[in-house]
């Protein structure tokens, strides 16, 4: 009988091992490349992260250039930002999106223009958002109103964790010190959840509320925290 062709015990490169692939370089840990969660017209808390090398981004030079990037971005692809923050070196941001891929396609487009801008701003090229956008889908008005809360009172969660005296009044980074600039920077809700929902049912303040956030909420990964 013919035997059966045996295997050659080649050495290996790669594959389905431990402690295979490229390794990365990240100083601190970036969002999983992991499938997006699916979903339909839903109210998102979406967090975007520059890298360390790009300058403070609550600078009016800065601002500026981000401002320009919510003008031209802020209702595109069946996404629509509702509220945001620029803090140091990241940026809140409350949207409706219709699906996962209107999200993806216009945080895309937001992301390349805020880095055009901003690369024209520090007179130099290259990447300035360290890595994929973290994306959350609030599944409640109560949970909708928290969130809310948390973006525009995010420099008093901040202010509070460093230990420096809390703010008061409204952020001038935030979206509710620019209700009434022209163009607008953001959009109207027009679905229940933060259109309804959230003034019925949840805390919802337009302005920064006078409540210190004391932590952040669950979904908030902790390298957000930093300013």
């Amino acid at each position: 009988m013919k035997k059966a062709q045996q295997d050659l015990p080649f050495p290996q490169r790669g594959g389905a091992r431990k402690g295979s692939g490229r390794k990365r370089k990240a100083p601190r840990p970036q969002v999983p490349h992991r499938p997006r969660l699916e979903f339909r017209n839903a109210a998102v808390h979406v967090t975007l992260r520059v890298c360390e090398e790009v300058w403070n981004l609550r600078t009016h030079r800065c601002f500026n250039a981000i401002r320009r990037g919510f003008e031209r971005g802020c209702g595109k692809f069946g996404v629509r930002v509702i509220h945001f923050t620029v803090q140091g070196n990241h940026i809140h941001l409350i949207v409706e999106a219709a699906d996962a891929d209107s999200l993806a396609r216009a945080m895309k487009g937001l992301q390349v223009s805020m880095a055009r801008a901003l690369n024209k701003v520090m007179k130099r090229r290259g990447r300035v958002f360290a890595d994929r956008y973290h994306a959350h889908v609030l599944s409640s008005p109560v949970e909708a109103a928290n969130a809310i809360r948390y973006v525009l009172d995010n420099w008093k969660h901040h202010a509070c964790r460093d230990g420096r005296p809390v703010p008061i009044g409204i952020d001038p980074w935030c979206s509710a010190a620019w209700s009434r600039h022209t163009p607008s920077l953001v959009r109207e809700p027009e679905w229940w959840m933060l259109k309804v929902g959230v003034g019925k049912f949840g805390r919802l303040a337009h302005a920064a509320s006078d409540i210190v956030p004391r932590s952040n909420p669950p979904h908030v990964p902790a390298r957000f925290a930093a300013v």
